[in-house]
């Protein structure tokens, strides 16, 4: 047990003991969701903690194919809520589509621990052909290039030529290849595991897009209109966002990185398992809240013997075809994003027209402002996933005092970690602010949390002249940038999803929140671009040039920093005229 696994274990006992206690003063339904969604968030955020390591070092994809991937995937997820947001509105009820959602999201994560053999890299010179090889996981991994028997590392000098360190002169290649003379393959293991992979993906998406924007919605009913105890309802809730997510990223990270692929995407699969047990049998705690709007007509057979509810359940199985086609083809994400931003944006536009009442139509669009603001800082956060995760493994020390080490999805722990610390006392304060007449608006809020994700990724900038002869950053830099990141997020997040359902018309709810779970959508399409710009030369999963790579990686973050806190500034002079779109919604 390392310390980061020790210090987890501390935050978790500390800080449940008053989450718990809050607990008592809310409605009953919460504590089931708090549960509920905890164990999904376990699932989500085990898996993406390890997902950009094992398409490049388990199946070598290169930088920017596995960031392509990567946000296919996530862009998907959050795509997916549009459909389950107006299939629950319209038909399922919200409770129906979480429990169906669930089931498929334990489908997804179990077909994930089916890993396969991975794939290998070789380099061609001259006809011959010689593998690198692979020893060691996580911190210990180490890839070697394979000459007549003996193993050698390697790596590249200032004009990118690969060396070969302590090759004998009478090796059958030089030691020095420079670009061009060689050539680098990969040796792909049988194509079935793709495929799965793929296909978990595909259930995992389906699932996320039936279950995430209806439990938030009915987080939301639980509360009367204008409860005092809503703001501070939902950051509870986001806590249990996050205590999953923080025991994941240290128990998934360590088993997937050191242990094996199959064991942290396993114990993901069984964390969903017990989220959606809790969620069955919580059922009467939630008061009828989520239920079918039209029970009858649910129930009427449509298709032979298959009622609606059944023939749903079947399309949603059967889509998840196409959903594996889409996965693997980054652009035509891209294009279904826009189609499906036109149609619902279309719909909100339509609704606000000829449904609302002007107070109603100035409220959704203030709501559609936050949203937008909310892309910004999604693209940027999310790079935790991605860019960030790859800097901690390639450019961060990552060793612990006591002679042991973390692993870099380890670190995804940050985040979840001090919203462990810090969501609770958010809550208090929103409270204490909000009794005194003294609580930012929600546009001031967003904009202080683009100001704040903007000084985390200057923080690392700052921690490039600390760097060892590595090329290695302090992990100190790391932590205080996802700190900044987190407190940013707690200006944020919870406080946005409580706004989507306050400033919405109560018929457009879970449409509005998938609409919220859209933007984050195009954050994580967008993040892609952003990570390709971080995207380095690897061989067998190894970068070449560790100081070329933290020295881009210095650069982007410099830019993306700025531009972060430029827009938030301009926000924040913006946002006295913002609040008076609200109409006393606070």
């Amino acid at each position: 047990m390392n310390l980061v696994e020790i210090v987890g274990i501390i935050i978790v006992l500390v800080t449940c003991i008053p989450v718990f206690l809050q607990l008592r003063s809310h409605p009953r339904g919460l504590f089931v969701l708090f549960f509920a969604e905890m164990w999904e968030r376990f699932s989500y955020y085990g898996m993406r903690g390890l997902l950009i390591f094992y398409l490049t070092q388990h199946f070598l994809f290169d930088d920017k194919e596995a960031q392509g991937q990567y946000a296919a995937y996530t862009s998907l997820v959050y795509l997916l809520p549009l459909i389950g947001g107006l299939i629950a509105d319209r038909f399922l009820g919200m409770r129906k589509a979480i429990a169906f959602g669930a089931l498929l999201l334990v489908a997804g994560h179990g077909a994930m621990a089916i890993e396969g053999a991975p794939a290998t890299q070789v380099l061609n010179y001259q006809g011959a052909k010689y593998e690198f090889v692979v020893h060691g996981r996580a911190a210990d991994r180490e890839v070697k290039l394979k000459v007549a028997d003996a193993e050698y590392a390697f790596g590249a000098n200032e004009a990118g030529d690969l060396q070969i360190k302590g090759l004998p002169a009478t090796a059958p290649i030089p030691a020095t290849l420079t670009k061009g003379s060689y050539e680098l393959s990969v040796v792909k293991g049988p194509k079935i595991y793709q495929d799965i992979m793929f296909l978990a993906l595909s259930l995992i998406i389906m699932g996320v897009g039936f279950l995430k924007p209806n439990i938030s919605s009915i987080v939301g009913q639980l509360y009367p209109e204008n409860d005092p105890r809503r703001d501070a309802g939902f950051t509870l809730y986001y806590y249990g966002i996050n205590l999953g997510a923080f025991v994941a990223a240290i128990v998934c990270g360590r088993l997937g990185q050191e242990i094996g692929w199959w064991a942290g995407f396993g114990l993901a699969g069984i964390g969903m398992a017990a989220g959606w047990v809790v969620f069955m049998l919580g059922k009467p705690m939630l008061e009828g809240k989520g239920e079918p709007p039209e029970p009858v007509k649910l129930a009427k057979p449509v298709l032979g013997p298959i009622n609606t509810e059944w023939l749903i359940y079947l399309l949603g199985v059967l889509g998840v075809g196409l959903v594996w086609l889409l996965v693997q083809k980054n652009a035509s994400v891209g294009y279904m994003l826009g189609a499906g931003s036109v149609i619902i944006l279309g719909y909100l536009a339509w609704f606000m027209a000829t449904k609302c009442t002007p107070v109603e139509r100035s409220r959704m669009i203030l709501a559609l402002v936050l949203i937008g603001a909310s892309v910004v800082f999604w693209t940027l956060f999310e790079q935790a996933g991605s860019s960030l995760n790859q800097f901690a493994d390639r450019n961060t020390q990552l060793a612990l005092p006591g002679g042991s080490s973390m692993t870099a999805s380890q670190a995804q722990s940050f985040n979840s970690g001090f919203i462990l610390l810090f969501a609770p006392a958010f809550a208090a304060l929103w409270a204490f602010l909000g009794r005194r007449n003294l609580d930012p608006s929600s546009p001031m809020k967003f904009s202080l949390a683009l100001v704040q994700v903007g000084i985390g990724f200057l923080i690392l900038v700052a921690g490039v002249k600390f760097a060892d002869g590595a090329y290695k950053v302090p992990l100190i830099f790391l932590a205080l940038a996802y700190m900044f990141h987190t407190t940013g997020e707690l200006f944020l997040s919870p406080v946005g999803l409580s706004q989507m359902t306050k400033l919405s018309a109560p018929a457009v709810v879970s449409t509005i929140m998938a609409v919220w779970f859209l933007a984050s959508s195009w954050a994580q399409y967008l993040g892609g671009f952003v990570a390709n710009l971080t995207a380095t030369e690897t061989v067998a999963g190894q970068v070449l040039d560790p100081k070329g790579a933290l020295a881009n990686y210095s650069a982007v973050f410099q830019t993306i920093g700025l531009w972060a806190i430029g827009l938030g500034i301009v926000m924040a002079i913006a946002s006295p005229w913002l609040k008076k779109l609200a109409h006393g919604v606070k």
